[in-house]
């Protein structure tokens, strides 16, 4: 399914939405009457920056739609909080769920927006005594926050990663348990050129081997997918965005990722169907 895109070199996301949500899904909109794949997911879902994005790749290799429940900048807390995701999964088919960071839950050191989970809402009494030292003011976003933590403050950085983790594996839990029907785990890992490494790590942010075997029982079928040296390294080539998004899109997988996430989907997927 092939999306259109403005000459500028801006893309139209046909931004749309679903019963009586107020989240803003990629578009265009689709009928939720005839069978279909959801794909529930942050901005690589989403597609940001690509023209086609996973799931109109998959849709294309299926012959089945699969709508694009991807919600940009979003985290678990966004689906876990929605009560349109239960109605959602009701009426597909199969949902893929895209394994999202553990930076961009909502815990018992900070809070973070309700829809942009990306963004540092609050620090909690609790963060304010372990961290004392830190004016939590100068941080808007969470990766900032963890990334200033872990260098100012790293004897103390250990139990606030321990939380997060904690939080992500019983908020997953409890989204997967308001899911209904086939469940598939999409584990995208490390998407990004190597040179854009920072120290948290590997994407998704957080997310051990560990955590994903607790909710193995919970899913059909984990798919993993470890993009290859090649599509990492492409940088934004094939991507279409404004002139001043670049450095954005660089951060953003690019056409050949969402090709090997739709080729690595397909076969599971058709076995569910």
């Amino acid at each position: 399914m092939a999306f259109e895109y403005a000459g500028d070199g801006a893309l139209d996301y046909f931004p749309c939405r679903y019963g009586r949500s107020k989240l803003l899904f990629r578009g265009p909109r689709r009928d939720l009457a005839r069978p279909f794949v959801a794909a529930l997911g942050g901005s690589e879902t989403y597609g940001k920056f690509v023209a086609e994005p996973w799931p109109a790749l998959l849709e294309d290799k299926l012959q089945m739609p699969v709508v694009n429940f991807g919600y940009l900048n979003a985290g678990i807390d966004v689906f876990a909080n929605e009560p349109q995701v239960g109605e959602m999964s009701r009426l597909a088919r199969v949902t893929v769920i895209q394994l999202m960071g553990a930076q961009n839950v909502s815990n018992r050191f900070y809070a973070v927006h309700p829809r942009r989970n990306d963004r540092f809402l609050r620090a909690s009494n609790l963060m304010r005594a372990v961290f004392s030292e830190i004016d939590f003011t100068e941080f808007n976003f969470t990766r900032h926050l963890l990334l200033a933590l872990r260098e100012r403050a790293p004897d103390r950085f250990g139990p606030l990663v321990a939380e997060l983790q904690a939080a992500w594996i019983a908020r997953m839990t409890a989204m997967l348990d308001k899911i209904e029907g086939r469940k598939v785990l999409l584990w995208l890992g490390e998407y990004r050129d190597p040179s854009l490494r920072d120290a948290l790590g590997c994407e998704p942010l957080l997310v051990t081997s560990e955590m994903v075997d607790r909710l193995r029982p919970l899913a059909d079928a984990v798919v993993r997918v470890d993009p290859s040296l090649t599509a990492r390294s492409s940088g934004s080539a094939g991507m279409y965005f404004g002139p001043m998004e670049e450095p954005a899109a660089a951060t953003m997988p690019g056409p050949m990722v969402h090709e090997e996430v739709a080729a690595a989907l397909a076969p599971v997927l058709a076995g569910l169907l």
